[in-house]
């Protein structure tokens, strides 16, 4: 009876060590994620108040080539995006197609079969005609990009990030849904260090739901020195 009472009692305190060693480890890693997006937050408002400063003569100078080129259309493009936790958000971008580019692009699919296959499968174009030559050099510099530092600044998107999906596109991230839009969305991602216009769309959820899983500071800060060398060798933006 004795030795019974002793097995319990050992039995307990094993149990209640563990409960408490996992409690602990579950405040450390609260501390460590709250710290992360600390840290995480306080570089994108940095990187965004500097971005913002830049756009403002950056805009000037795009709109005067604009309208030397005849294009009198607004040169901020903006679309509803899927943000974190499925929350839809406007997104701002500088133009870089022709106007009523979405009409278009219903017109292209529709007259050719092999155009319409290569939206199907990447969700984009790799020679869309819809691109002005303006636009092929702000997207080859990634210019066209600017706007989104005001996203950041009002907490819409951050510097690091999945890239945001178009509403459409949701029925088509079936499994890798949840996953990607449990983070913030931003301007530059791991998918653009790991392929960007050189994969699939199927592969871009892959890339970006590991990254929504391992997502931390570290990772943040290499995929950041890794795009600029992207955007300076200019491999990838189409």
């Amino acid at each position: 009876m004795e030795n019974l009472k002793r097995t319990i009692t050992a039995n307990e305190n094993y149990i209640s060590k563990k409960l408490i060693l996992r409690s602990e480890v579950s405040i450390l890693n609260k501390i460590k994620k709250a710290t992360y997006y600390t840290l995480k937050r306080t570089f994108d408002i940095i990187c965004a108040i500097i971005g913002c400063a830049g756009l403002i003569p950056m805009l000037a100078i795009i709109k005067i080539i604009y309208l030397i080129n005849k294009d009198y259309d607004p040169i901020i493009y903006t679309q509803n995006r899927i943000g974190k936790n499925g929350k839809e958000f406007k997104f701002y971008k500088i133009r870089t197609m022709i106007p009523n580019a979405d009409e278009k692009l219903k017109e292209i699919l529709e007259n050719n079969k092999e155009l319409a296959e290569e939206y199907r499968i990447n969700k984009k174009l790799s020679q869309d005609p819809r691109v002005t030559p303006i636009g092929q050099l702000l997207r080859k510099t990634s210019l066209d990009e600017f706007p989104q530092f005001f996203n950041v600044l009002k907490g819409d998107m951050a510097i690091i990030g999945n890239r945001p999906y178009l509403p459409r596109e949701k029925e088509d991230m079936e499994d890798y849904y949840d996953s990607i839009v449990s983070t913030k969305c931003g301007i530059f991602s791991y998918w653009a260090v790991n392929g960007r216009s050189d994969v699939t769309f199927k592969e871009r959820l892959k890339i970006e739901s590991c990254y929504s899983k391992n997502q931390s500071f570290k990772l943040d800060l290499k995929i950041f020195i890794k795009v600029i060398l992207v955007v300076l060798l200019r491999k990838g933006a189409k």
